[in-house]
């Protein structure tokens, strides 16, 4: 019999290095280490002190964020709100530093011998903040909650992988057995190196039993095992705010440096960065874009300008009025060719985004710009109107080009940029969609009721180029919000997951990109830096790679 292979993360960084980004730690709307893990899976991850302890001296740090668009259950919250939150009460088996580099979290070890059967140890003595036990039922109950067909949970996605699960009817995992309080096994469907690599997003994070006995009510009021928790009854104010305090119970890595965190919920960016250059506010990750030439010399080296792992793009539903079939192809390949992201990323965002080439992120490794079909991406009114015409020979376009968007989170000046765009090389009526509130687009969006195009993007869960893809247009995928579908696109990205070599992994990813430019399930626009700062009451603050403040390292005298 062959020796089990120890991963603990260490030997799946190992195999697995070009799938970690290497951003740097400095101080959206929707981390630095070396990165390469405990390489014997032998310590226990613990830190000398807990989160009450640490924080007895210091203030509660406020930072910008908006309301989440579900109750907070982590396999049914897929938006940056309610992710920024759950980050922070919950914790995985594994956990991403600033480079977006993994380590072992609530695992203990990570073992397989073949990248399809895992075997994974829980830390002994973890709880969740209501003392509760941690255990190997806390994960695999949770998963099961979250991948089961009927409670259609938006996550569901990500344990497709795992034997048992189906989009036909209910089942359970069967690929999940729990060993003993401590220890449960993991079957695939096929072998696929980077699993471990996705096991710090939060569909994978355990729920204690409450959460299984009435999940409504946990949602509203959750009980983590992350660094903070909530602070009492009433902590979540919908469409206010949020109050985090320290988890006196954690015994984590990501032990927290403050007081507390509480999240503000803002209607409009610029209200948010008013807050931060009066000291109203401690840390900002989303300048608006009227700030944009200025908060740079406004906040010194408080600012930051930072690539990040976030693409940004909009959808247009596959089967929408004339957006389907050969007709359909034509006119997506137009509004592409319609939009000149060149300017507007220089006259709406002024260096603070780059036009996008692929469907991923340049700081995620294996990135390419030199993909077949990526010239779709290129400003060319004439071919646009060429193929515009075209369309309209098939089917004659009446009506509005609508464009969604949420005015709390600083589109306007760019989605009016780009219906402008399109509006004067094509010829027709085009305009914005405002929405006040992204808790209220994204509920039209899930419910399938919008009209029209709508703002799509996507900011990485964990640093790999499969997580740009599969989540997004993966045949039934949660976060498919066009409804996009291809058995090409959808087996290229199986034969990815289950590459022996992540460049080889690489290489399938990017092939697969190469059908995507063809169908154009959504429009590519452009890749985001994180931009934001912080105000002279708080030190130590950094971005990690996927844009979100690394919360607990902030300090704040009281």
């Amino acid at each position: 019999m062959k020796s089990r292979r120890m991963t603990g993360l260490a030997a799946v960084v190992l195999a697995g290095s070009l799938v970690l980004t290497a951003c740097s730690g400095g101080n959206g709307d929707d981390e630095s280490t070396d990165g390469d893990g405990p390489a014997d899976n032998g310590t226990d991850g613990t830190s000398e002190t807990n989160g009450g302890e640490s924080a007895a001296t210091t203030g509660i740090v406020t930072a910008n964020s908006n309301e989440p668009q579900n109750p907070l259950i982590p396999t049914n919250t897929n938006e940056v709100g309610g992710g920024k939150i759950l980050d922070l009460i919950f914790e995985g088996l594994v956990y991403y530093d600033a480079d977006g580099a993994a380590h072992n979290a609530v695992a203990e070890s990570i073992e397989t011998e073949d990248s399809q059967n895992y075997t994974i140890t829980l830390k002994e003595g973890l709880t969740f903040s209501d003392g509760s036990p941690v255990t190997a039922e806390s994960f695999t109950k949770a998963w099961n909650q979250g991948a089961l067909l009927s409670n259609g949970h938006l996550s569901s996605y990500f344990f497709e992988p795992i034997e048992g699960f189906s989009y036909d009817e209910d089942s359970d995992l069967t690929g999940l057995e729990v060993v003993d309080e401590t220890t449960f096994t993991v079957a695939l469907q096929q072998p696929e190196a980077d699993f471990p690599l996705r096991l710090g997003y939060s569909a994978f994070f355990p729920l204690p039993e409450s959460a299984f006995e009435d999940p409504d009510t946990f949602g509203e009021n959750p009980i983590g095992n992350g660094p903070y928790m909530l602070d009492g009854e009433g902590a979540w104010e919908h469409n206010v705010g949020i109050s985090l305090v320290p988890s006196e119970s954690y015994q984590g890595d990501r032990v927290a440096q403050n007081g507390g965190v509480d999240l503000k919920f803002y209607e409009t960016q610029d209200a948010a960065y008013n807050d931060l250059l009066s000291g109203n506010l401690d840390v900002l990750d989303a300048v608006p874009d009227s700030a944009f030439g200025t908060f740079e010399d406004e906040l010194g080296d408080r600012a930051v300008n930072q690539p990040a792992a976030i693409f940004q793009s909009f959808t247009i539903p596959m089967e929408a009025e004339h957006f389907s079939g050969e007709e359909g192809t034509l006119r997506r390949q137009a509004l592409s060719h319609a939009i000149n992201r060149e300017e507007i990323t220089q006259a709406i965002f002024q260096g603070t985004r780059t036009p996008a080439v692929d469907f991923t992120s340049p700081v995620i490794d294996g990135w390419s710009d030199s993909i077949p079909g990526a010239e779709v991406l290129q400003y060319d009114p004439e071919k646009a109107k060429e193929l515009w015409d075209e369309a309209n020979a098939m089917s004659e376009w009446e009506g509005t080009f609508t464009l969604a968007y949420n005015t709390d989170g600083g589109h306007q000046a760019w989605v009016d940029a780009t219906v402008n765009s399109i509006r004067n090389t094509l010829g027709i009526e085009a305009e914005g969609n405002p929405y006040a509130v992204f808790a209220d687009l994204r509920s039209d969006v899930t419910a399938r009721t919008i009209e029209g195009a709508f703002r799509t993007g996507w900011q990485a869960d964990y640093p790999g180029l499969g997580n740009f893809l599969g989540p997004l247009y993966g045949t039934g995928a949660g976060s498919n919000d066009g409804d996009y579908s291809n058995a090409e696109f959808d087996d290229l990205l199986s034969q990815a997951a289950s590459a022996g070599s992540v460049e080889e992994s690489s290489t399938l990813y990017n092939q697969a990109q190469e059908i995507l430019f063809q169908d154009l399930p959504v429009i590519p626009l452009w890749y985001s830096n994180v931009t934001g700062g912080s105000a002279e009451t708080v030190d130590n603050v950094a971005f990690g790679w996927n844009s979100v403040p690394i919360y607990h390292e902030i300090t704040k005298s009281e």
